[in-house]
C-alpha cells in the first residue's frame, strides 16, 4: 500500500512546490515596493507579506498549524527566540509561529537563489558558519537589529539534527548576543516538522498537524560572557527535556519516518 501511495505523495509535493513558488511570485511586486522603505521598515513589511504567503500556502497544502503556550511571549518585549532544527519546513514555520517583526539567522548561500534570494536578504541575518569573520559580522548585525526593536530567531544547532537525539550540540552565538544585549531567551519547539517533511528530501512532504510550543523565557539579567556556556547548557537541557516530554518522533527513530 505504501508503494501505491508514493506517486500520490509525489504529485502532492509537486503541487505544494508550485503553490509555494506561485504565491511568492504573486507577492513579489509588493515586496519590491516594500524594499524601497529600507532594511528595517521595509524588512518588517516584507516579513508581514511572508506571513501572508505562509498563511495561504499552509491552508492550501492542508498543513494545520497551531501554537501552544506554556508561557506566552510578552508582546511588549524583545526576545532571542531559539528553536530546534530538523527539516526544510522549519523556515516556513517561522512565519506561522512568530507573528511579530523578527529576523532569522540563516545560511548566506540562500541569498543567491533568484527572486527568493531578494526576499531572503530582507528577512534574514545571513551567516557563513564556516567563516569566523562572517560569524562575527552576523553577531554584530543581530545586535544592531535588536537595537531597532526587532526580535531574533536562531536555530542554535546550526544545521539539521540528523541524530536520534532530541537536539544536536548548540553554537554559542545566540547566547553571546542574549547576554551582550541583556535580551531574554525564549525557547520554542517545532514538534512536527520532521513528520511533515523529512530532512532527506523535499518530496517527503505530507499534510497534517504542525505544532509549535512556546516554553518559559529564560532571563539573562546580570549574566556576563563568562556565563555563555552555562546559559547555553541551561537552554539545551530545557529544550531536550520538553522534546522528550512531548514525544518528538525522531527521538524514537532516526531512520524510520512515523506517519501522523
Amino acid at each position: 500500500m505504501r508503494y501505491l501511495l508514493k506517486p500520490l505523495q509525489w504529485l502532492y509535493c509537486i503541487y505544494a512546490l508550485l503553490l509555494f513558488i506561485g504565491i511568492m511570485l504573486l507577492l513579489f511586486p509588493f515586496m519590491l515596493i516594500a524594499s524601497l522603505f529600507g532594511r528595517i521598515t521595509g524588512g518588517n513589511m516584507i516579513y508581514r507579506l511572508c506571513m501572508l504567503w505562509g498563511d495561504i500556502w499552509f491552508f492550501l497544502v492542508f498543513i494545520f498549524h497551531r501554537n501552544y503556550y506554556e508561557q506566552p511571549p510578552d508582546k511588549d518585549k524583545q526576545y532571542i527566540f531559539v528553536a530546534n532544527h530538523i527539516s526544510n519546513l522549519d523556515a516556513p514555520i517561522i512565519v506561522k509561529a512568530i507573528r511579530r517583526p523578527i529576523r532569522a539567522l540563516g545560511k548566506t548561500e540562500m541569498a543567491t537563489v533568484p527572486v527568493f534570494g531578494f526576499i531572503y536578504k530582507y528577512a534574514v541575518v545571513r551567516v557563513d558558519r564556516g567563516d569566523a569573520a562572517d560569524r562575527a559580522r552576523s553577531v554584530r548585525n543581530m545586535k544592531s537589529i535588536l537595537k531597532k526593536g526587532i526580535s531574533i530567531i536562531v536555530f542554535p544547532e546550526g544545521t539539521f539534527n540528523m541524530t536520534p537525539n532530541p537536539l544536536k550540540d548548540f553554537y554559542d552565538g545566540a547566547f553571546r548576543v542574549a547576554i551582550e544585549t541583556q535580551m531574554p531567551v525564549k525557547p520554542i519547539l517545532f514538534l512536527d516538522s520532521y513528520d511533515r517533511m523529512h530532512y532527506k528530501s523535499i518530496f517527503s512532504l505530507t499534510p497534517g498537524r504542525n505544532r509549535v510550543v512556546y516554553l518559559e523565557e529564560i532571563p539573562v539579567d546580570g549574566l556576563t560572557q563568562n556565563d555563555v556556556a552555562a546559559l547555553k547548557q541551561r537552554v539545551y537541557k530545557v529544550m531536550d527535556h520538553k522534546l522528550r516530554e512531548y514525544g518528538a518522533s525522531w527521538i524514537r527513530s532516526s531512520d524510520v519516518r512515523r506517519e501522523k
